[in-house]
């Protein structure tokens, strides 16, 4: 009965949503290093959808999904920091968390505290661990700073204006609609900024005096990275850290950062998340936030897993504004 019951989602080729198949699957017993979860909740994130488009190439057929969080049901031989009923969650490679169960390596597993339910954790893995690295690691902000961040209405946005905001930083945010302006405001952005109606690097300069801010934050890519260089003070740096709008034109070295000495990175989760102390520091510093109200989250949908194609058309035509989770 057991094998009947586990599902998981797979694409066997690139495109649109409609190549996400829910299929029976079955598993072997965890190796050593490795534990079985029971996926109780699944992150739904944007990076999923680039990893279905073969914007970011996977190994085909391939399942799909980066982040889940469950209760450990086995363990593999070995593994001594985890036991059978823990609760734990991941946000990272091996592919494949849009699944019921799922075999994972637990040098990438973090412990869940009691006091976190796990369809929280899954709006807080990949998203609060991308706005630890962001403000900390990346570019670690001052009290008093004055920042941009592109869609601060989004899943990360929400909690990177409130977690910016417990620092003493004043954020401007930009958004894509008038409807999500609110959502900003009410996360903690000091300046809203519809950059489908405004030129935002105006605004950045009217609100700073002409000064210009130290440092953008911007995962909408292609739509958004010429004004932003147009935003940045002297010597200040560019955080690209996703394609929202589509890939990035290659960047001009000469045009785009030597003019004001700029610093241009491009992070993801993986850089900051090496060790195993890394790993820990990020979930730790994230659960913190959280448990201490520094930043809240209410999840905006939750989704069945036989539902998937539904979810990734409603995220990619920006119906989802907040943190959606997959129930499996």
């Amino acid at each position: 009965w057991y094998i009947c019951k586990m599902k998981a989602v797979t694409i066997s080729k690139n495109g649109g949503p409609e190549v996400l198949e829910l299929k029976d699957i079955k598993l072997n017993d965890p190796k050593s290093g490795e534990v079985l979860i029971k996926n109780e909740a699944i992150g739904l994130n944007y990076i999923d959808t680039y990893h279905r488009s073969g914007l970011y190439p996977v190994k085909l057929p391939s399942g799909i999904g980066i982040e889940g969080a469950g209760i450990i049901e086995k363990v593999g031989p070995d593994v001594n920091n985890f036991n059978v009923g823990d609760k734990a969650a991941y946000a990272s490679m091996p592919i494949g968390s849009y699944a019921t169960h799922r075999i994972f390596p637990t040098k990438k597993l973090v412990k869940v505290p009691n006091e976190i339910e796990l369809e929280n954790v899954v709006t807080l893995m990949t998203k609060g661990f991308t706005v630890f690295y962001l403000l900390h690691k990346t570019y670690p902000v001052k009290s008093g700073e004055t920042i941009l961040y592109h869609a601060a209405a989004g899943g990360v946005g929400q909690i990177f204006c409130q977690w910016a905001k417990s620092l003493g930083c004043t954020v401007i945010g930009t958004v894509g609609s008038d409807e999500k302006i609110e959502i900003a405001k009410a996360n903690g952005c000091d300046h809203v900024i519809n950059y489908s109606k405004e030129n935002f690097a105006e605004k950045v300069k009217e609100i700073t005096n002409g000064v210009g801010v130290p440092v953008v934050y911007d995962g909408v890519g292609k739509k958004t990275f010429d004004q932003s260089i147009e935003c940045l003070k002297v010597r200040g740096m560019m955080v690209s850290f996703g394609n929202a709008s589509g890939p990035l034109d290659p960047c001009n070295v000469t045009k785009s950062l030597a003019p004001k000495g700029l610093y241009l990175t491009r992070p993801s989760i993986a850089h900051y998340t090496t060790t195993r102390e890394e790993l820990d520091e990020a979930a730790n510093k994230v659960f913190e936030m959280f448990i201490t109200k520094k930043f809240t989250l209410s999840i905006f949908k939750k989704y069945p897993l036989l539902e998937i194609v539904k979810a990734h058309q409603d995220l990619e035509n920006r119906k989802i504004l907040g943190p959606a989770v997959i129930i499996p």
